[in-house]
């Protein structure tokens, strides 16, 4: 149910600082749930969400020392069961610098 609440918030049609927000608030809290969510949001984005989405993900890396490595998330996600997931973590991955630390 939450997972579906913040997928929704994720592609809000009506506010795309929404859409910001929500992907920043998730890649702070950069767990591989959380991540995952940031993924299958991407995949389904259509190219302005998918900018609101990157934003949202460089705003919470920007000086990002103490936040989790969304990076190594985004390794795991490698080898998700959904190709999409696998997809749109590599682009994810590209934003949080191309490589795990």
């Amino acid at each position: 149910m939450a997972a579906e609440v913040l997928l929704a918030l994720l592609l809000d049609r009506e506010d795309t600082a929404v859409t910001r927000q929500t992907a920043e608030a998730l890649a702070r809290v950069g767990t591989l749930a959380a991540v995952r969510l940031i993924a299958l949001a991407l995949a389904a984005a259509d190219d302005s969400h998918t900018t609101w989405i990157q934003t949202g993900v460089d705003d919470a890396l920007a000086g990002a020392d103490s936040l989790p490595d969304v990076a190594a998330v985004c390794v795991q996600l490698a080898g998700d069961g959904e190709v999409a997931v696998r997809h749109a973590a590599a682009e994810i991955l590209v934003w949080a610098g191309g490589a795990a630390r």
